[in-house]
């Protein structure tokens, strides 16, 4: 099982490539970096988790930048959108950027990607919120087709376009995995639909224990005709237990992803440093 951490990159919190050395040195497979453009003053809409609302989503920083940070100045670590909004994003625009920091991470980049919460914020960009996963999929598979084909094209019922010509192609072949995140039932079926890997939330209240739902979730692949293999599950909020992430390990989790605050490296390292401890212990 391989291990990630995910932080909202702000002006107060360790910077990209500060900590992606420091998970790099520690042994973790990858960084993830969330998205908000902004967060509307109204605050009608909740987040799923419940609560206060954290100053760090209104300061969160673009991933894609924070991520081509953490990617120049590492080897091996893997860098991750966890998630990326991209029904906020134009789709011609944010495959060029897929495929562009695919490139200059020499084929490091994962693709984890959300219809989110925030109604508000989507409206801003013009996005019609009861239509938002339709617009992911049709993007997705734009997206693909810029990807895979030397003069793509698309047409759908919300992204449409005639054929073009568009470079870069993605160093990883056919594209970067897609790794879809939400909650069980509706993110898995559409993981089977057209991702490459599924990514709960262990620290969202509908869950008592998110593995409950792998069976399904596997069942779910097969009836579909996909090999549950080629849709791996990462946990996203992994406790701090050894006990949990053995479990998960037993019930094939192929990746735990540690939440981090946005803070500097004085209140991080120590945390990442007790990971690394556990990251060596699992498989014991």
């Amino acid at each position: 099982m391989d291990f990630g951490a995910s932080m909202f990159f702000t002006e107060y919190s360790m910077s990209p490539g500060e900590l992606a050395q420091a998970l790099e040195a520690r042994g973790f497979e990858s960084v993830w970096a969330p998205e908000h453009s902004h967060i509307p003053s109204s605050r009608i809409s909740q987040p799923a988790s419940g609560g206060q609302l954290g100053r760090q989503y209104y300061d969160v920083m673009d991933p894609f930048v924070t991520l081509t940070a953490a990617a120049m100045v590492t080897k091996s670590l893997k860098v991750a959108t966890g998630i990326c909004l991209v029904i906020q994003r134009d789709t011609i625009q944010t495959a060029k950027l897929v495929a562009s920091l695919d490139q200059v991470s020499g084929g490091r980049f994962l693709f984890g990607i959300g219809g989110g919460w925030n109604q508000e914020e989507m409206a801003d960009h013009g996005t019609v919120f009861k239509t938002r996963f339709k617009r992911m999929r049709e993007q997705i598979e734009a997206m693909r087709a810029i990807w895979t084909q030397e003069e793509p094209e698309y047409h759908g019922e919300i992204v449409d376009f005639p054929k073009m010509k568009t470079w870069p192609k993605p160093v990883q072949k056919p594209h970067p995995p897609v790794i879809i995140g939400g909650a069980f039932p509706h993110s898995a079926r559409r993981a089977v639909r057209y991702g490459n890997g599924w990514v709960p939330n262990a620290s969202r209240p509908q869950y008592a224990d998110v593995t409950e739902f792998l069976p399904q979730f596997r069942q779910m692949a097969a009836d579909a005709g996909r090999d549950p293999a080629d849709i791996p599950v990462s946990i996203f909020g992994a406790p701090e237990d050894l006990d949990q992430l053995k479990r998960y390990q037993e019930q094939g989790v192929a990746r735990a992803i540690v939440a981090l605050p946005s803070a500097k490296a004085d209140q991080i390292l120590p945390v990442l440093d007790r990971w690394a401890e556990l990251i060596r212990r699992p498989t014991r």
